[in-house]
């Protein structure tokens, strides 16, 4: 098989399972407990948070572990939310999980912006500019389209909001651009950072929330007061030191220049059929790609049969109709439905690589054949 829906999860390392393990049944202590073993437990938690913030290149702040993006995401938002006539600001190429959270805040009363897209999925930062003001309590942009693989300029949003909505808060989802892209917390002056383990080979259900100032923020869960009390329950130990093994293994610079070649390769293979459409952005790891005249889903679902993995676009939305974020750069519905993500990850060769963008080009090929 040739997994190529990273952008939907990843493997989990060996080892990490390993480390999973050791803590799900060896040291399985819960880290808020008084003897011994539990305390030692909840001092290796905070040495793994303190590496987290350090991967983060941020000398100030504090991390969340929680459940994963979801939670995170939901945590800056509504756990930011004061009464008022606050005004709140969001991309619309946001993850259902931002975008979904703007929705409900809506609908809840509050004043909601949405902001546009460019051709390629960038926030329209023009617009953006426009819309902050003195009432603007936060403003939620994520850093890497996980559609486009679109880098948004985070700090530049940032010098905005300093210049025209000097007390709003500013949250990035960071899930498709941690681990991947170097991520400067300090550089970036961000307020709240979301990442989430499964997105870079760590396991499922667990990830965590960069928060500058906790004072900015208040707990949506109610229960023991774990987390600084901001995310009740017995932390997920297991996950956050598997986790925390995880991140000690990537080298994000070698990384990015690996499937930087990767992506080209792939890139120039596709590149032989002008009825295929490459939407090429910043981050090497993430391509939309349309196939002319083919459904993207009959494509995929033949490319299976060839061991070749490709995905839809985002999981959370896959079995919706229609696209948000494509719609919004521009494409009509007929493109969106010819469209795939490709998403690669390091461990591929430069022979998968090319044996996958050659099949998919035949693949293509045949049901055209078939239904022009």
């Amino acid at each position: 098989m040739i997994y190529l829906d990273n952008a939907a999860t990843t493997f989990m390392f060996e080892k990490a399972v390993d480390i999973y393990k050791k803590y799900a049944c060896q040291s399985f202590f819960n880290p808020s407990a008084g003897y011994r073993e539990a305390i030692d437990i909840a001092r290796q938690l905070q040495d793994a948070r303190l590496r987290l913030l350090e991967k983060m290149s941020a000398t100030r702040g504090n991390i969340i572990f929680t459940s994963g993006a979801t939670e995170s995401n939901n945590l800056a938002i509504m756990g930011s939310k004061r009464n008022g006539k606050w005004e709140y600001i969001f991309s619309v190429g946001e993850h259902p999980s931002v975008y979904n959270t703007a929705k409900e805040l809506e609908a809840q009363g509050h004043k909601v912006y949405f902001v546009g897209l460019d051709s390629k999925g960038h926030v329209d930062y023009a617009q953006l500019a426009s819309l902050l003001s003195d009432k603007t309590r936060l403003v939620s942009v994520m850093h890497v389209s996980n559609e486009t693989g679109a880098e948004n300029d985070i700090q530049k949003i940032v010098a905005f909001v300093k210049d025209k909505a000097k007390n709003a808060l500013i949250h990035v989802d960071g899930v498709q651009a941690f681990c991947k892209i170097p991520v400067n917390i300090d550089a970036l002056g961000v307020d709240f950072y979301t990442i989430s383990a499964h997105k870079f080979h760590g396991p499922k259900g667990v990830g965590a929330l960069y928060v500058k100032n906790p004072a900015t923020i208040k707990n949506i869960v109610f229960g023991g007061g774990q987390e600084n009390g901001l995310r009740s329950g017995t932390e997920n130990v297991a996950g956050i030191m598997a986790m925390d093994f995880v991140l000690s293994q990537i080298d994000v610079k070698k990384n990015y220049e690996y499937v930087s070649l990767l992506r080209d390769q792939f890139v120039a293979v596709l590149a032989q059929n002008c009825n295929v459409d490459v939407l090429q952005c910043e981050s090497p790891y993430i391509l939309s790609v349309g196939f002319m005249g083919v459904n993207g889903e009959t494509l995929m679902r033949a490319l299976q049969d060839y061991g070749i993995i490709v995905g839809m676009g985002s999981a959370c939305s896959a079995k919706k109709a229609g696209n948000r974020i494509l719609e919004n750069i521009g494409y009509g519905k007929d493109e969106i439905k010819s469209r795939i993500r490709i998403s690669f990850n390091e461990f591929l060769s430069v022979e998968e690589v090319a044996k996958a963008a050659q099949t998919i080009l035949e693949v293509y090929k045949e049901i055209w054949e078939k239904v022009k």
